[in-house]
């Protein structure tokens, strides 16, 4: 008696492996059994192990033992495993011998069968002459054995697959969740992570914590990096990612660690014409406005006077939290400042009948 119908999409949880044999729970007295030959990389390596959940097709019940696959294998395939395959939709293997007109000739068993050009291939624009002598998978769209008349679709197939795989990532993937990914592609504006099959977008403001002046000394195509999901839209295969998100925002702590009235020593960051802005830390930037600059106008180009990558020390006069906005200005350095206080502590412990120009300048200007 057999549980399930010919061709019926079954999902079963792996409960063993045994050589090339994968067994399935299917909650009876008996376990599924399936090829594990259909789960081999091009390595040879299996890419399945038990506590696995699988998808696969019932094709047969022998003597109890419940047979499943998750496509049929071409050299197995004679006319009456074709019809079935066609009247089931199982998914079938197939060698593309050639190009003719309008398609491609496939070899399946000791049946050639036609696919179209419109349906080889997913998405991707290729040649014909990429498919030429490759084993691919089909569903075979229509069967007529008086004819020997086979139309089959690739497209078809990878369709279904990816149907399948996008339910599967909607469980998985969600808003907020951190995700490990590859970078494969480096633009101005950002690097393209594929991210389980989906191409996510890392914005360049959200590859760290700070400006990142060029992409390339951050990342490198191939590298393995980790981010957190901003959006996901599945349905139209759209995801945005940060790495930034997952490190401490500096500007939450801001009025904990600095004050109006501290001095920093920080490095100017980026010069525009109404002034300089100064990194004081990753991600911490405050602006010196030209106004408070030393000899400088509201005409001075500032770009000539002071450079990217200069260090200059600074003074917080005001702290914006919400607006993340440091407002600073210009100021003698702290080892100048220790000099200063040193020699004027030296000059008061001096006999006062001595008169010092220099000591009495720095008195005029503290």
């Amino acid at each position: 008696m057999n549980y399930f119908e010919e061709g019926q999409l079954v999902k079963a949880k792996i409960v063993a492996i045994y050589g090339d044999t994968i067994f399935l729970d299917l909650n009876m007295k008996s376990e599924g059994l399936l090829d594990s030959s259909e789960f081999v990389d091009t390595d040879g390596n299996l890419t399945v192990k038990v506590g696995d959940t699988i998808s696969s097709y019932f094709i047969s019940s022998d003597h109890g033992e419940m047979h499943f696959t998750t496509k049929i294998s071409g050299d197995k395939a004679n006319t009456a495993v074709l019809e079935r395959a066609f009247e089931t939709k199982i998914p079938i293997e197939g060698s593309v011998e050639k190009e003719i007109k309008g398609g491609f000739e496939i070899k399946i068993g000791e049946s050639r069968a036609f696919c179209p050009f419109s349906q080889m291939g997913y998405q991707q624009k290729e040649e014909p002459i990429y498919f030429i002598g490759r084993t691919l998978t089909f569903l075979i769209q229509e069967f007529n054995r008086e004819q020997h008349n086979i139309i089959v679709s690739n497209r078809a197939y990878m369709e279904a697959q990816e149907k399948v795989k996008l339910e599967k990532l909607k469980k998985e993937l969600k808003s907020g969740m951190t995700v490990k990914g590859t970078v494969i592609k480096l633009q101005s504006f950002g690097a393209f992570v594929d991210v389980q099959g989906v191409q996510a977008l890392l914005p360049i403001s959200e590859i760290k914590v700070g400006r990142v002046e060029d992409i390339e000394k951050e990342l490198k195509i191939g590298q393995e990096i980790e981010a957190k999901i901003l959006s996901i839209d599945l349905d139209h295969r759209r995801m945005s990612i940060s790495s930034k998100a997952l490190h401490d925002d500096p500007w939450d702590t801001v009025g904990q660690r600095y004050k109006v009235g501290d001095k920093y020593k920080g490095t100017i960051s980026k010069i525009a014409s109404f002034g300089l802005f100064i990194n004081l830390e990753p991600g911490m930037d405050g602006l010196v406005f030209v106004s408070k600059l030393p000899n400088t106008g509201d005409n001075t180009n500032l770009s000539k006077v002071y450079k990217k990558g200069d260090k200059m020390s600074v003074a917080i006069d005001e702290i914006d939290v919400e607006g993340r906005r440091i407002a600073l200005s210009p100021t003698k350095s702290i080892e100048e400042e220790e000099t200063i206080k040193s020699y004027m502590a030296d000059q008061d412990d001096s006999d006062g009948d001595t008169y010092n120009p220099f000591a009495a300048l720095l008195r005029k200007n503290k």
